[in-house]
């Protein structure tokens, strides 16, 4: 009987859940390394590469990797592992390929036509009686694709029948690749952008819409937000800044040089200018310089079945969708005098048709705007709130801090680049043990 060997496409395992061999989920596959041979006769791409293992993301983002010699099983949506994984986090080496971040939306050619195709995916398949697997089919699709083109014939040929895999490109697409990461999170599609290589970065930011990038650059590091948005044309940047929360808009534009955050602040809605202007007057590290000017403001007759419509919003972080602000008019920030605030728990434990005037707590202290750091979380801790409303003299209501932010600089600096536990810990395998041949030091 003929032997069977599994085969299967790689952005079916974007995502998929990695156990081990008692059935617990050690993480999520989000990419393949693959090291490309050398180019064959004819210019042919020469042997299928062969794929030396998966990037896994465990607990706290850490990302690992897995030799393809210890996984025992892909199919039903799973990945099997066997053995004890190396929790050293993974660092892409020059000889290596990135399948999914580096491979697809490349334009290759067909070798027997000289035609163009984009590639959409890459089928892989496990070698007969042995443990290693090797890319084995390219799933193309004939034209330049795009966002606007896409009616060409797609079709599915061997690896050694395309060729300019190796070559460098420039302005390569990210619309297939963006699709195997559909359903993450903004946190977590801002792992996978921090990881690519700044070329593949920028090409995936561009081919971001407005708000999703806007979202993903909130959970970036400092210095990959300043470089993703300095290779943005400047009219997007001052769009995508205006997508963001103020807050947050107001921390990337401190880390750019004056003249261009002023050309930036003039491209700006003047309504969204005016809110990060007025944020970069305070402190960074007081209640004010914290502060998001976006909190749920609502007048004291308004009722609490219009307080709950407003709670449901959702592109309301759950911090701000934890309480409303009571404030007679303006209800813009910064508002007429403040009120008081009404928790959600509260909004579910009275009829519909209550004023929020009525419920509201009125004895909860609010936060100046130059409350230090450690005055808020203070606050918080006193009084068990994930949001606290920011007051000035005259009783105006300037915005709201939320715990999310208030832990982003209780944190250090760089907490979204450096993992927890980044040395390696008792039990885990040596780091050289990865499945993987040792780097040479041509320096020795």
């Amino acid at each position: 009987m003929a032997v069977v060997t599994p085969r299967v496409f790689v952005s079916h395992l974007s995502g998929v859940a990695v156990f081990d061999p008692n059935g617990d989920q050690v993480g999520r596959v989000r990419d393949l390394v693959a090291m490309l041979r050398t180019k064959g006769s004819g210019g042919r791409e020469g042997r299928p590469p062969r794929l030396l293992g998966l990037v896994v993301e465990v607990a706290q983002r850490r990302r690992v990797f897995l030799p393809m010699t210890r996984v025992t099983g892909v199919e039903s949506g799973q990945v099997v592992m066997t053995g004890v994984i190396n929790m050293r986090r993974f660092e892409q080496r020059a000889s290596e390929t990135l399948v999914l971040g580096e491979l697809l939306d490349r334009r290759v050619r067909l070798v027997e036509t000289g035609e163009e195709v984009t590639v959409l995916d890459i089928g892989i398949t496990q070698l007969p009686a042995r443990r290693d697997w090797e890319i084995h089919k390219v799933f193309v699709r004939r034209g330049k694709g795009g966002a606007l083109r896409r009616k060409g014939e797609a079709l599915t040929v061997e690896w050694s029948a395309v060729t300019g895999f190796s070559l460098e490109e420039h302005g390569q697409g990210a619309e297939n690749l963006l699709a195997t990461f559909e359903q993450l999170r903004p946190a977590d599609l801002a792992g996978v952008l921090h990881h690519l290589s700044a070329k593949r970065r920028a090409e995936v930011a561009a081919a971001l819409d407005d708000d999703r990038l806007a979202d993903v650059l909130e959970e970036l590091p400092e210095d990959d937000q300043v470089e993703i948005l300095g290779k943005l044309k400047e009219q997007r940047r001052a769009v995508v800044l205006e997508a963001m929360d103020p807050d947050d808009a107001a921390d990337l534009l401190s880390e750019l040089p004056e003249e261009e955050k002023e050309r930036l602040l003039t491209l700006m809605r003047p309504e969204d200018a005016a809110d990060v202007r007025r944020l970069m007057a305070y402190e960074e590290r007081t209640a004010g310089g914290l502060m998001t000017t976006e909190p749920i403001v609502l007048r004291p007759d308004a009722t609490v079945a219009y307080a709950l419509a407003r709670v449901r919003d959702p592109d309301l972080s759950p911090a701000l969708a934890a309480q409303i602000y009571v404030c007679r008019p303006p209800d813009e920030t910064p508002t007429g005098k403040f009120l008081g605030v009404v928790h959600f728990q509260r909004l579910l434990r009275d009829p519909p048709f209550t004023l929020v005037s009525s419920i509201a707590d009125t004895d909860l202290p609010p936060l100046p705007p130059d409350a230090t750091l450690p005055e808020v979380t203070r606050h918080l801790a006193t009084y068990n709130l994930v949001s606290a409303p920011v007051v000035d003299d005259s009783g105006a209501l300037l915005g709201a801090v939320t715990v999310d932010d208030v832990l982003d600089h209780l944190l250090p600096d760089d907490w979204r680049e450096t993992e927890l536990h980044g040395e390696e810990q008792p039990g885990e395998e040596r780091p050289e043990d990865d499945g993987r041949a040792p780097e040479v030091d041509r320096g020795a």
